[in-house]
């Protein structure tokens, strides 16, 4: 054909599916493709030329079936995997199926956790991190500094701003500070303290919606073997949560700060490390139990054995700090000899060293230890009772002076010598209290 040289072809082979002779589709007759050509010449006299019409016509008949065949295929195998989907769907079990659609949270958790994770969310608000700071003189330039000598924790224990801690957690502080959960820093003042029984009250000038009071419960019921949560922040990590049981009831240790004992304490193995006090122990409720005191351990660090100081003997120094600044406590007015010096003198009580004129023992009479003219030791009164409960050391006179209230009189039976006496004796707070 003239012009064939500079013509454009567009060759349809109708998707040749017979080209191996082993296919099992259906084979297209041996003749040429049909071929639609489209040429131009000079003249611009455009020509179709269409060549074998009734063997493309069966050509694209055939197609057709082939594409039906494949589309009807198709789905039969998609619904077979469906219905085998279906059926071992089924057989799956309601809670088995209620973990795959819950699988999207990021963990799932036994009831206890649960407890345990809601509990500390609940109350890390409430607990609070103090840093105890102290002047210090630059040894070359002479510059005064503040500087942090402790830390330890605390909790809210109402609205107006009033934050519960130890009292040897602040104790020789010129500078005090109190971070809250959401790490905003308020400086706090003293507003009271109770060396005897380690516990002080800190006022904060926060705003009262970042206050969130911790819940308080009680102490007199508690059983050894219940669970009990400490929050605090050991070692200046803050707002860390461990867990235990409570290991002992009505223990008793000595304040660090006065060496007075501290009655009725408990004793747990959730880990209590340098920084947890202050820091409330809570029951499995999330109500406030103890505060958080003292370890038993060699080397400083958690051994098992943490002692925290009763609710119920928190509550009643907190409200007299926050209504008076002070505690009302009673005393004898004396200085007595260390436990093991009664000791070797083979007899049981407290001996008595001074007992100042202007003093309660003083006014009624109580002899001191004293040296007569020879320097010969005399010694004073050993004290064996008082209201006819027996006192065999210090910790057993701090005991009863602890039930006992400012202005009451006791009975006070002493070993005078080779005899005993009793004298009454009106009790008085400390002059310092007064």
């Amino acid at each position: 054909m003239a012009g064939a040289a500079s013509s454009s072809s567009l060759v349809s082979t109708g998707f040749l599916l017979n080209h191996n002779k082993n296919c099992r589709y259906p084979q297209f007759p041996k003749k040429k493709a049909t071929t639609l050509t489209l040429s131009s010449s000079k003249s611009h006299n455009n020509k179709i030329f269409l060549h074998n019409h009734k063997h493309h016509i069966l050509a694209i008949n055939t197609i057709t079936s082939a594409t039906k065949l494949l589309r009807d295929s198709f789905l039969v195998v998609c619904t077979s995997v469906a219905l085998s989907f279906s059926l071992f769907i089924g057989d799956i079990d309601s809670s088995a199926l209620a973990f795959v659609i819950t699988s999207t949270t990021p963990r799932k958790l036994q009831s206890d956790e649960l407890a345990t994770v809601r509990l500390f969310q609940e109350n890390t608000p409430s607990v609070v991190y103090i840093t105890n700071l102290a002047v210090r003189q630059d040894a070359f330039t002479l510059d005064v500094l503040e500087v942090p000598q402790g830390s330890g924790s605390g909790f809210v224990w109402d609205r107006e701003g009033h934050v519960v801690t130890n009292y040897h957690v602040i104790r020789g502080a010129s500078d005090l500070k109190v971070t809250l959960a959401d790490q905003s820093t308020y400086d706090a003042k003293v507003v009271g303290f109770d060396q005897d029984k380690d516990v002080a009250v800190l006022l904060v000038d926060a705003p009262k919606d970042k206050l969130r009071p911790i819940p308080v419960g009680v102490s007199a019921d508690l059983l050894v073997g219940q669970k009990v949560f400490a929050i605090g922040n050991p070692f200046g990590l803050d707002h860390t949560l461990t867990t235990g049981v409570i290991s002992g009831l009505r223990r008793e240790i000595s304040s660090a700060a006065t060496g007075r004992p501290i009655q009725d304490v408990i004793q747990t193995d959730a880990a209590i490390n340098p920084g947890n006090s202050g820091g409330p122990l809570l029951d499995s409720t999330g109500s406030l139990i103890g505060i958080n005191t003292a370890i038993y351990s060699p080397s400083g660090a958690s051994s098992g054995v943490g002692f925290s100081i009763p609710v119920d003997t928190v509550s009643g120094i907190v409200d007299q700090l926050v209504r008076f600044g002070k505690v009302t406590r009673p005393i004898l007015g004396i200085k007595f000899a260390p436990d093991q010096s009664v000791e070797q003198l083979g007899v049981s009580g407290v001996l008595v060293l001074d007992a100042p004129a202007n003093g309660p023992a003083g006014k009624a009479g109580l002899q001191p230890t004293k040296r007569d003219a020879y320097g010969r030791l005399i010694l004073g009164d050993i004290i064996t009772s008082v209201n006819g409960k027996k006192v065999s050391n210090g910790s057993d006179l701090y005991r009863a002076l602890d039930q006992c209230k400012v202005g009451e009189q006791v009975t006070v039976e002493v070993l005078r010598g080779d005899h005993k006496e009793k004298i009454p004796v009106t009790l008085e707070p400390k002059a310092d209290e007064s």
